[in-house]
């Protein structure tokens, strides 16, 4: 059971990366805003759009009516078209209109969460198009959290400013992140009964885990590392961030394999848990 200072967490974590992304952005001159970045067939502008976009739709706001062309290749699914929508209305926009924008989401947004009476148990509306649903309204915002750190991190690899990689966004994203962890190596990799699966994590932001499959195909992660696990991933945060997101492909990672290869290959072919 979530608490008040668990949802506080939460809001202090997205706080602090939406604020990062609109200091970051603020002092781009306009060519910066079409620099393309991991998000397939996004530029930094589309990336703040739907920070924006997402944001607005959290506080009530209607989507905008708006017709997709016809040649975004990187539009393949109900999601994608869900998400495309409100970024391709703010592709004509200008810098000062992106920015204005995004600071007066901000204080809008920081608002209605100052002032929001919900409990952290209560079901709210999580806004995801085709995935909408009702969820505890800790989830949603532990989802923002999560949700705005990786963006942030999306736009300071296309703009070449490195930063942040420790922050409370990145510690929300790593809980978030190996609790998938069972469902990737267990149902998804097809890691046989009986087996475990180390994964080692270094840099700004360090975690060893352990997945165990059951007698039944079932995963349970915990901290206790086995003498021999069937494989064996080690790998830094950020890149381990960026496979888990689906920002780089399995092939091009620089992650360190030992034990099985082949089942350490499938485990980093569904290691993305993003749609």
């Amino acid at each position: 059971m979530a608490d008040n200072q668990t949802v506080q967490a939460y809001i202090d974590a997205w706080t602090h990366s939406i604020e990062s992304i609109s200091e970051l952005v603020a002092p781009l001159p306009e060519g910066q805003w079409n620099h393309a970045t991991e998000c397939p067939g996004w530029s930094v502008r589309d990336v703040v759009s739907h920070v924006i976009a997402i944001e607005l739709e959290l506080l009530g706001d209607p989507r905008p009516i708006h017709t997709l062309p016809r040649d975004l290749r990187h539009v393949t699914s109900e999601f994608s078209r869900y998400c495309e929508v409100p970024v391709d209305k703010r592709r004509c926009h200008t810098a000062p209109e992106m920015t204005a924008e995004l600071e007066y989401t901000v204080i809008r947004r920081t608002r209605a969460l100052r002032n929001a009476k919900h409990q952290p148990e209560d079901e709210v509306r999580w806004p995801a198009g085709p995935f909408a649903r009702q969820m505890p309204y800790h989830e949603v915002l532990r989802r923002r959290a999560f949700d705005v750190w990786v963006h942030e991190q999306d736009l300071r690899r296309a703009l070449g400013q490195p930063g942040h990689l420790g922050s409370p966004g990145a510690l929300v994203t790593r809980d978030l992140l190996i609790q998938s962890l069972p469902k990737v190596v267990a149902k998804q990799a097809g890691a046989p009964a009986g087996s475990t699966v180390v994964v080692d994590v270094h840099g700004a932001v360090e975690f060893i885990r352990t997945v165990r499959v059951d007698d039944n195909g079932r995963g349970t992660v915990d901290e206790v590392v086995p003498l021999a696990p069937a494989a064996q991933l080690t790998t830094d945060w950020e890149t381990y961030a960026r496979l888990a997101c689906g920002r780089i492909r399995p092939e091009t990672a620089p992650v360190k394999v030992e034990g099985d290869e082949q089942l350490a290959r499938r485990i980093l072919e569904n290691f993305s848990v993003t749609p």
